[in-house]
């Protein structure tokens, strides 16, 4: 089993180079491949959590790699550590950061031991180019020590839950600014279809009508409260334990790098850290990560309800409701020729069933932690940049590939207006319910509209109907549809000025 996961680490990582070197820890020696810049501890973490297939997420290299530079030059500060030393910490980490070494974090995200596995390989890369760098060999040592020099003042409990609210908080970064652009492509379609005047239906029945432009306003009107709600809920995870060490009493920690830690990653970070007032219960506690991931989840369910809806809007074209044509992005059956089904929206649902999943796995995992620390923020942070990530990329193609070339079928939803019963109901504050219901339901049985209903039954003049079933009027509050309609005929009355002077000018 051992020669196997060598040879596996061996083809993955070094191209088959099969040269070792003789590296130890406290359990025991142990054969690392000699051109590896991660060392003993990482290659047991590797053999010993096989689960995912996958190795760190590259923003929780990031976090791992910025709170390493961030502590060796607290360190350096507090006279604890040397000059050249921290130079060396420092080069180190700037080049992981450049994207270099990142083949050689391969522990898996999802891993026992609170994430000290990962900590350690960030401690053991980082160690190990800077070791280089002075002049020392692979694996030595002899400069620069993993856990000497670039763990100094720190803990895996203090440095793991930092770089994974770093990691997080540059992955909402990424999110926030799809979610923007969602959100003006929203309010651009409402614009556009302000004039679309349809039918809106309750429980999938006709209800009364509404405009298209007022459904995207609403879809628009809650993406901008997600993202406000995102944007308020990661303010909580600014707050790091930073200085805490393992279990928030600051043990092994120098006063002046305890003072100095956190601004100087706040500087190097670019976002506005800080402190836990209470350490141990910053150590301890997940609860803004928990806060973080159901905001991510209440976005995903209004993107889910979004694509359901304009899923049913598309639906037949012909035979179902066709309101609305989504854009054709592919062949939708390898069967039936020129049938186009939703992809687009129907990636976003499957994006949100994950996402809801991931959320309950971070409830589970803040819930779970017992005592001083919290043994599972590895699943937990690995579920959380999962979810931003895939919310990411699903909120781009839904914009990309769906909403902004969306089109009205405007002259079957005109058709649906006048054929539809539900405009009745804008007639009941005129001729009361009873009569309102009684011509409803003449039309549902004999299909003659409601407006020749009125019509021919003489009950209200043909100017009375008109004004009654404008469509603003009937799609806005009274006060709000009279000044929208004064608008409309203010803006008729300056087109029509502007029509007869071009007139006379040609004359």
């Amino acid at each position: 089993m051992l020669i196997s996961i060598c040879n596996v680490i061996n083809k993955r990582f070094l191209g088959g180079n099969m040269d070792y070197r003789l590296e130890s820890d406290s359990v025991g020696e142990k054969q690392v491949p000699k051109d590896a810049y991660y060392g003993v501890q990482s290659l047991r973490g590797m053999e010993n959590f096989p689960i995912t297939g996958r190795t760190l997420h590259e923003e929780l290299i990031y976090g791992l790699t910025i709170v390493k530079k961030a502590c060796a030059i607290a360190n350096h500060r507090a006279g604890i550590m040397r000059e050249d030393v921290k130079n060396a910490i420092v080069y180190a980490c700037d080049q992981i950061l450049k994207g270099e070494y990142h083949d050689q974090f391969l522990t898996d995200p999802i891993q026992g031991g609170a994430g000290t596995t990962a900590n350690m390989n960030a401690n053991e890369v980082i160690a190990n180019i800077a070791n280089e760098k002075l002049g020392g060999g692979l694996g030595t040592y002899e400069y620069v020590h993993p856990n000497d020099h670039v763990n100094m003042s720190q803990s895996t409990n203090d440095v793991f839950p930092t770089a994974g609210k770093i990691a997080t908080l540059r992955l909402l970064i990424k999110a926030l600014n799809e979610l923007k652009q969602l959100e003006i492509s929203l309010l651009n379609k409402s614009v556009e279809f302000d004039d679309v005047l349809k039918m809106g239906r309750t429980q999938l029945q006709d209800a009364v009508p509404i405009r298209l432009g007022q459904e995207f306003h609403a879809y628009y009107s809650v993406i901008k409260r997600d993202i406000k709600r995102i944007r308020r809920s990661s303010d909580q995870i600014e707050s790091i334990n930073m200085g805490a060490t393992a279990i928030g009493t600051g043990v092994n920690v120098d006063k002046v790098y305890f003072t100095n830690i956190v601004p100087i990653l706040a500087e190097l970070t670019g976002f506005d850290l800080h402190q836990a007032e209470d350490l141990i219960d910053g150590t301890n506690n997940l609860d803004g990560l928990v806060e973080i991931s159901s905001a991510v989840k209440s976005t995903a369910v209004s993107l889910s309800k979004m694509a359901s809806d304009l899923r049913l809007m598309s639906s037949g074209p012909k035979t179902m409701v066709g309101d609305i044509e989504l854009p054709p992005r592919q062949n939708g059956s390898s069967i039936m020729p020129g049938k186009v089904n939703p992809v687009i929206p129907e990636v976003v649902n499957q994006v949100v069933f994950r996402i809801i999943g991931n959320d309950n796995t971070v409830t589970m995992c803040a819930e779970h932690g017992q005592l001083e620390l919290n043994a599972f923020e590895p699943v937990l942070f690995d579920s959380l940049f999962e979810s931003i990530s895939i919310l990411t990329n699903a909120v781009r193609t839904f914009r990309e590939n769906c909403i902004i070339g969306i089109k009205p079928n405007r002259q079957k939803l005109s058709n649906d207006v006048e054929k539809s019963v539900g405009i009745v109901t804008a007639l009941v504050p005129h001729i009361g319910y009873k009569k309102s219901a009684e011509i409803a339901k003449r039309a549902l049985s004999t299909g003659i509209t409601v407006r020749n209903i009125v019509l021919d039954e003489k009950i209200l003049t043909e100017d009375e109907l008109k004004e009654i079933l404008d469509p603003i009027a009937m799609t806005m509050p009274g006060i709000a549809a009279e000044y929208l309609i004064k608008q409309k005929q203010q803006a008729y009355i300056e087109k029509k000025k502007l029509e007869d002077k071009e007139q006379k000018s040609k004359k």
